[in-house]
């Protein structure tokens, strides 16, 4: 699985990509993020307000209940605005 960090929470995370091999139980989103938080305290800071984090699953946006597979690309990044 390899998971994209952009902006704050790529800063927070010290990577902008990485390839992971979370375990089974590991399902949707939400038990990604919650792996992920273990990692490193990088990861801890990066997640600690996860509701503040959007993401997207193969290049479509997603929520935590959205299901991850072995071979997905997930990308984390904060909310954009425009103007």
């Amino acid at each position: 699985m390899r998971v994209l960090y952009f902006a704050w929470v790529r800063q927070r995370v010290g990577v902008a990509e990485e390839e992971v091999s979370p375990p089974p139980e590991v399902r949707d989103l939400a038990g990604l993020v919650a792996w992920l938080s273990a990692r490193s305290p990088g990861h801890a800071a990066a997640f600690a307000q996860a509701r503040q984090i959007r993401a997207a699953v193969n290049q479509e946006f997603a929520g935590p209940e959205a299901p991850v597979r072995a071979g997905d690309e997930i990308a984390f990044f904060p909310p954009v605005t425009g103007g």
